[in-house]
């Protein structure tokens, strides 16, 4: 799996944008990323099961911070003070997948590790 092309935040519409060289942008909203952190604080480490309950993750969730980890993930720092969770690429393009599946839902179920 690539690396996107570019990110970017929007603060704005609480949106984080990733330009894949093989598709067209990818459009997330921060409180779906942050309702998929696949962390051991949020997922059984051995289940697989997600412990975060996504409903409890504030609506108004708002992007701290984010960099770089090596080239194969985002570490990001949420306004809720969590900051353990690295998204993969993987995990972010399968997130943006299962968000185009079902738009009126969150992709909140898949908790599986990359």
């Amino acid at each position: 799996m690539n690396e996107p092309e570019n990110i970017r935040m929007h603060r704005e519409t609480r949106t984080l944008e990733l330009t894949w060289k093989d598709s067209s942008p990818t459009l997330l909203p921060f409180r779906t990323v942050r309702q998929n952190c696949p962390c051991a604080m949020c997922v059984d480490e051995f289940t697989g099961r997600r412990i975060l309950d996504p409903d409890t993750v504030p609506e108004d969730l708002d992007l701290a911070e984010a960099s770089l980890a090596g080239n194969y993930a985002l570490r990001v720092r949420w306004s809720d003070n969590h900051d353990s969770g690295l998204f993969t690429w993987v995990h972010l393009r399968r997130i943006g997948e299962e968000q185009l599946a079902t738009p009126e839902t969150p992709a909140a179920g898949s908790a599986e590790h990359d």
